[in-house]
């Protein structure tokens, strides 16, 4: 089981913060200048790593007559797919305008390619990680030509079998590159909350032993926290400026407010997870003696007196001898007169 894999210099896995992605995907409508916002606005937000596509539309669509729905606006869309993916297409120069700007800006950069130059582009631009998408899943030489690139992938689960999730890992480390993350992810967008499935997180990372994480389609940021309790060590989400921006992908898109909400979020349920040691927190050892109970009496008792039950009461703080050994004080007779609220400690019970 590799249940940390490293990205850059940057260890991830069990044990480590969770990476962040915004997924700005196709969100940059073309338009570099706002793909450069769009940057900004996700290092601001603190994700860890920003991540565009850089497909070839004709790698996987060739019928022009297959048509796409979808929300723009507020209003119904319907056009042909090739002519949608066609229009946010990235060229390799474009590719390297954005991750030297990501590098300036100091956040990683990533994609999701659909052939072997695709790969080859990210590797040369030194990528630290490249994106494999659930449709893609089934794509084995592609699969199996990122793992010979040495750089980390990440592989999207949607509509996959466990048959063919297990195809695409035993292809990828017939390689030897063990550094693989596989995402749990339900491909409908949005993703109805019904059908997000998390708990499928920690069976995928029972069943392939590498770290899962969570590509996350769904409208908020409850999904993607609920992700990292369950042991998502990588969170993607799609990010956008504004959801009112012309494009399929903006209105189930997380914007700068609501990202940042989702990092802080995580971030907060991280800490209060903590260990799974059992036993005292730091803080508890440092209360345990102020908020505990102790055994006093009850009421002013003289010397001679044996105690019974009754004489015996329980109050903090817990310096004293604890409730469980009460029944040592039992049939104990006093060698002195005692005041209400008197702590009986072992040294008593030495007398």
């Amino acid at each position: 089981m590799n249940t940390k894999i490293t990205i850059g210099d940057r260890a991830l896995g069990a044990g480590e913060p969770c990476f962040i992605v915004a997924e700005i995907g196709i969100n940059h409508n073309g338009d570099m200048d706002l793909a450069k916002q769009m940057i900004d606005a996700a290092k601001e937000a603190g994700a860890d790593s920003v991540k565009f596509q850089n497909y070839v539309t004709e790698d996987f669509l060739s019928d022009r007559s297959l048509m796409y729905d979808y929300i723009s606006q507020g209003e119904p869309v319907c056009e042909p797919q090739f002519d949608m993916f066609k229009r946010y297409e990235l060229s390799n120069a474009q590719l390297g305008m954005l991750k030297a700007y990501c590098d300036e800006v100091g956040i990683i950069f990533h994609s999701t390619p659909t052939n072997k130059n695709g790969v080859d582009a990210l590797v040369a631009l030194g990528s630290p990680i490249v994106k494999n998408g659930s449709d893609y899943l089934s794509n084995l030489p592609l699969v199996a030509y990122m793992g010979q690139s040495g750089v980390a992938t990440v592989l999207s689960t949607g509509m996959a079998t466990v048959a063919d999730i297990d195809e695409s890992v035993r292809a990828f480390k017939a390689t030897g590159n063990q550094n693989l993350v596989l995402l749990h992810c339900t491909s409908a967008y949005p993703c109805p909350s019904d059908e997000v499935n998390l708990r499928k997180i920690p069976s995928l990372q029972q069943t392939f032993g590498v770290p899962v994480g969570f590509s996350d389609h769904t409208e908020g940021i409850e999904a993607a926290i609920g992700a990292v309790v369950l042991g998502a060590c990588f969170i993607e989400k799609h990010f956008t400026l504004d959801r009112n921006l012309p494009g399929p992908d903006h209105r189930f898109s997380s914007d700068p407010a609501e990202f940042t909400q989702l990092v802080q979020g995580v971030r907060k349920i991280e800490a209060n997870l903590g260990v799974s040691a059992l036993g005292l927190s730091g803080v508890e050892n440092e209360n345990r003696e102020a908020y505990r109970l102790s055994c006093v009496a009850a009421r002013a008792l003289p010397k001679g007196h044996t105690l019974s039950k009754d004489d015996i009461a329980f109050r903090r703080p817990g310096s004293g001898l604890p409730p469980a050994q009460m029944d040592y004080l039992i049939g104990y007779t006093l060698p002195h007169d005692v005041a209400i609220g008197y702590m009986f400690s072992k040294t008593d019970l030495q007398k």
